[in-house]
């Protein structure tokens, strides 16, 4: 009887052990893997944004199984601050990356970052495609590939083939970011057959609306950036088959973005919406409504807020961003935001010229802070000074146009104190209203709204002292090391990240 006894006890304990595994493996896969797919250099320009000059049908079928957010933006309209955005969940002056992590800027120490949270939560994480943030070492992925630019768009499948071998390769639930390098400068035609079917510019009947000029150079830059995106949604297709493929689809929230805007006047590097404004798309499997299209104002300081949601660890009190799993339910969701903030330094020494911005459903305000000077942005795309600006608008072009867009590029190129637009009338920003008796009180509110949002975020730049001690520094490092030479020695150091922390 005591044998029998004994073989009942050791069979329990067995039978809860097993239980016990298996239970905690059944809660293991009850947290949602996570794919994040980055596209670099755009803005909602695909099929399912409107826009009919693209075939994007991977993305446009990705809309209508989730939800796309219709305003969605960047807090800076440049990579290295605004992936630094998506690693730590707080605006660049926040996080220390205000400039470009080819040019030195780098993040304050002790800020911590996304693989980081993920990894302590039992995630494997992984990155595809380019870091760009400074110091690397910071935001520790447990997998990396492909880690250069790919300006060329090379063997793009292969990030399919990547992911695949990463997704496949844990039990634990996974956290995926896969960069994609299109449709950054230069852009091409055709890759390795990509897309299928390129058009020309003489497809077009017009160049991209923000640009406001149009010209048959420009139509030729806007059928490549339109290619650049067909070409984005075929490597995403590779991906999500992928997916698809490894069983884990149906466990797997899929979020897609682009980085910021196109590379085109009036576009990337400023605060007019063509720089700011990015498409987003989410995918939950777990969530019944489809096809969403969603009207809050969000921004990317809501991703690791988001994340952190998936992944079931509370966040910290100090990110200024909101979880943006709630507005999946459904467009009856709201998330009660008012304002949408970004800044931007111009994010290399020559191209310094400080904003600050905040729109909210219908009004845009911009605070040029360097008013009075020249912003060099102008002139580094007219003259096209390399091959990142070589869709710049150039002066012919915009004297044939009508006077309201010369106008317009007369504010971008010596801009006033403040910019403000009426984005219901003036989606393009080129009526700037900020002298307009008739806005004054929507012009007063923006303005305490920005600066208390700047208050509000520690923005060392509203320091009199710091902000000119800033100017100081890019003078002398523009003095020391003309034409960015800098950014090939190996013992220059930014000293910013010193004093803007400092009271």
């Amino acid at each position: 009887m005591k044998t029998i006894t004994s073989k009942i006890v050791v069979l329990s304990v067995f039978s809860l052990f097993v239980f016990g595994c298996k239970s905690s493996k059944k809660t293991e896969t009850k947290r949602p893997n996570i794919l994040l797919i980055v596209s670099e250099d755009n803005g909602p320009d695909l099929g399912c944004y409107g826009v009919k000059e693209v075939s994007t049908p991977n993305l446009d079928n990705l809309a209508q199984e989730g939800v796309l957010f219709e305003r969605a933006f960047v807090p800076y309209s440049v990579c290295s601050p605004s992936r630094a955005v998506i690693f730590t969940g707080l605006y660049p002056h926040q996080n220390g990356q205000i400039g470009l992590a080819t040019h030195k800027f780098r993040m304050y120490d002790n800020v911590k970052t996304l693989p980081k949270y993920l990894n302590e939560a039992g995630y494997s994480t992984g990155i595809i495609g380019k870091l760009h943030v400074n110091p690397e070492k910071e935001i520790p992925f447990e997998f990396s590939a492909i880690p250069g630019s790919n300006f060329g768009k090379k063997d793009l499948k292969k990030y399919a083939e990547e992911a695949s071998n990463f997704i496949k390769g844990s039990d634990k639930p996974f956290f995926l970011m896969v960069n994609y390098p299109d449709a950054h400068f230069p852009l091409q035609k055709q890759v390795e057959g990509m897309p299928k079917n390129p058009m020309d510019g003489v497809d077009l009947k017009g160049s991209l609306p923000f640009i406001g000029a149009d010209s048959e150079r420009l139509r030729e830059y806007t059928a490549n950036y339109y290619n650049s995106m067909d070409r984005l949604d075929e490597s995403v297709g590779m991906l999500l088959k992928e997916l698809q493929a490894s069983g884990k689809a149906d466990n797997t929230i899929i979020i897609y973005l682009g980085d910021h805007g196109a590379q085109f006047s009036r576009g990337k590097c400023s605060n007019y919406e063509a720089g700011l404004r990015i498409p987003l798309i989410i995918k939950d499997p777990s969530i019944k409504a489809k096809s969403v299209r969603q009207n809050e104002l969000v921004n990317t300081i809501d991703l690791l807020p988001t994340f952190l949601d998936i992944a079931k660890v509370n966040s910290p009190k100090n990110l200024p961003g909101m979880s943006l799993l709630p507005l999946l339910k459904g467009a009856h969701v709201k998330n009660n935001r008012e304002y949408i903030f970004a800044g931007g330094n111009g994010s290399t020494s020559l191209l310094y010229y400080p904003r600050r911005s905040v729109r909210d459903y219908r009004y845009k305000l911009i605070l040029n802070m360097l008013h009075g000077k020249e912003n060099p942005h102008y002139t580094f795309y007219e003259t096209h000074i390399n091959g990142h600006f070589d869709a710049g608008t150039e002066e012919s072009e915009v004297n044939n146009s009508s006077p309201e867009v010369i106008n317009a590029y007369k504010v971008w190129k010596n801009p006033p104190k403040y910019e403000l637009y009426d984005l219901q009338e003036d989606p393009y920003e080129f009526n700037n209203l900020a002298g307009d008796i008739a806005h004054q009180d929507v012009l007063n509110r923006l303005i305490s709204a920005l600066e208390t949002w700047q208050f509000k975020t520690d923005d060392p730049l509203l320091n009199p002292m710091k902000f000119a001690r800033f100017n100081k520094e890019i003078d002398s490092v523009n003095t020391h090391f003309p034409n960015h030479s800098y950014s090939k020695n190996n013992n220059f150091k930014w000293l910013y990240p010193e004093y803007f922390i400092t009271n």
